[in-house]
């Protein structure tokens, strides 16, 4: 594994292991996000104070923590150069780290409190205000995840590196079945992540992803073959929570 000071990233001290712990507090959730996640892009005439309140609901009851961890990255074998190393499967998460030679794992969360509350309104029959909730929070974990793209941003930078923008197990061709590797390499159980029988993650309100460092002409590449992320690498056009 790669020396989270070659990239001069903060470290905290837990459980043994010095590791980088995010854990900035969310000051606003976004309401647009929010109305995209519960399939509301479309519907210009909902009432935009129900989503306020959802957003409003979700900031207090939000626990944002992260966590990552660099590694040295072989893109020709696609192995991560860990203990033991993971190969990573899938053709299109391939092509996305071709070039780089060092990849971070990134864990993410809002904690627990959101989704009991969502459960909770949904059992009471309140089933707009859960669907609410549910997106709010959604989008708060993806805000999260972006955050600490953010934070981590220029410190690779200062040291040479792009970043790719983040893949996650499920995404295109990456088998989920890969997820129980992403949360051993990112630490993920050290801000409370874990894994179902079913590989979802536990809280719901998490994601695991893999972040490609890559420089010189890897670098150049990347800004024009991987420019774009997220929706845009997804064949499913249909998606009510597609963003284009």
């Amino acid at each position: 594994m790669a020396k989270l000071e070659q990239l001069g990233y903060n470290q905290s001290r837990e459980g043994g292991d010095c590791v980088p712990i995010y854990n900035a507090a969310l000051l606003e959730i976004d309401r647009k996000e929010t109305r995209r996640y519960a399939g509301l892009r479309k519907a210009e005439t909902f009432d935009e104070n129900l989503i306020e309140g959802a957003c409003e609901d979700a900031l207090l009851l939000a626990a944002p923590k992260g966590i990552w961890q660099v590694y040295d990255y072989d893109w020709k074998r696609q192995e991560i150069k860990s203990e033991p190393p993971c190969r990573i499967l899938g053709e299109k998460i391939g092509k996305h780290l071709a070039g780089c030679d060092k990849v971070i794992l990134l864990a993410a969360t809002v904690g627990e409190e959101i989704e009991k509350t969502v459960t909770e309104r949904f059992q009471r029959g309140e089933y707009a205000a859960s669907l609410l909730l549910d997106a709010a929070a959604t989008a708060a974990v993806e805000q999260v995840a972006d955050a600490m793209e953010k934070a981590i941003r220029p410190k690779a930078a200062a040291k040479g590196y792009r970043m790719r923008w983040r893949f996650s197990p499920g995404y295109g061709d990456w088998p989920l079945e890969q997820q129980p590797e992403l949360l051993r390499l990112s630490h993920g159980e050290k801000v409370g992540l874990s894994l179902s029988e079913a590989l979802m993650l536990i809280p719901r309100k998490s994601i695991t992803a893999i972040i490609g460092l890559c420089r010189g002409e890897a670098a150049g590449e990347a800004s024009s073959l991987h420019a774009s992320g997220g929706c845009e690498s997804c064949g499913k056009t249909d998606c009510p929570s597609r963003k284009t």
